[in-house]
């Protein structure tokens, strides 16, 4: 016999309560495409670890050169055979990961010169890795889900102009998701006219390598907040980490003291989406996903 649930004036608020607590439950994304032994993207994406994957990185656009893309030792784009991994990406969204090119990294060349430029590189993006059709498809044709901007160098002009050439695709289909990844310091050097169009769906903040800003030294919550309040997303604000002492130059934060420590303070805002983790390489070493996920 089913059980009535008796009337409170409390009732509303518990399950509204009940509503909060549910969705605090996190993600996890990862950026995956830098060392050959960290697996392929179907691995990562069979893990079952991981809401979003970032392919890094296409290091080479703009100002006038030939795009590129640097899988490290995963394939050999000028050959054309990285177009292998076309199957891995339908794997991927079959299980409900989205995955999406990452644009720049700390090093490789790039840049916007102009409106035009930017108007080009989002043609290129369309045509080569989304909805829209090239011959010369290096990831083949499957139709990732979107651009992840990892703009670390260069001047950050024109990549506001970048997203809205390329959000306007999302008109002809399939939803093109947009993804940031600034650095911890607010306002990010490189994206903060981009993230200020408030056209990003989910922003991973870098709280690794800037010392100011990460845990414990820094006031990583004082940044967190800083963010999450003062750029509109669509979707949510991911805590970026190092998967390993060896992912970044400092910053790593162990699971222990994310779960018990950071954590429990980040997840107070009601934007908060889950972990970004640098990278799948190292994630694979140390297993750092797998012990934090049921906390995120």
């Amino acid at each position: 016999m089913a059980c009535k649930l008796k009337w409170s004036p409390l009732l509303p608020i518990l399950l509204l309560a009940g509503m909060a607590g549910i969705s605090r439950a996190g993600n996890i994304a990862v950026y995956w495409g830098q060392d050959g032994g960290e697996g392929t993207l179907a691995d990562a994406c069979n893990s079952g670890l991981y809401a979003y994957v970032m392919v890094a990185f296409l290091s080479t656009f703009g100002q006038g050169q030939t795009p590129a893309i640097n899988l490290a030792g995963h394939c050999d784009p000028p050959s054309g055979n990285c177009n292998v991994f076309s199957s891995d990406i339908t794997t991927c969204q079959s299980n409900g990961v989205k995955v999406l090119l990452s644009l720049g990294g700390a090093g490789g060349s790039y840049g916007l010169s102009s409106t035009e430029d930017a108007q080009s590189v989002a043609t290129y993006l369309w045509d080569n890795f989304l909805g829209g059709s090239s011959a010369s498809r290096p990831l083949g044709d499957a139709v990732l889900d979107g651009i992840d901007f990892d703009i670390e160098t260069g001047n950050p002009a024109h990549y506001d102009e970048l997203a809205t050439f390329l959000s306007q695709y999302s008109a002809q289909g399939k939803k093109v998701y947009l993804t940031a990844a600034p650095q911890c310091p607010y306002p990010d050097a490189s994206l903060g006219p981009a993230l200020q169009t408030g056209l990003f769906d989910e922003v991973w903040v870098q709280f690794y390598n800037n010392p100011q800003c990460e845990y414990p030294g820094g006031d990583l919550q004082g940044a967190w907040s800083t963010w999450t309040s003062s750029v509109k997303v669509s979707g949510s604000f991911y805590l970026g980490v190092p998967a390993s002492t060896a992912a970044a130059g400092s910053g790593y934060i162990s699971p222990s003291d994310l779960t018990s420590n950071v954590l429990p303070g980040v997840k107070t805002t009601g934007n908060y989406g889950g972990i970004m983790v640098w990278n799948r390489s190292n994630d694979v070493k140390n297993s750092y996903s797998s012990q934090v996920k049921d906390s995120v």
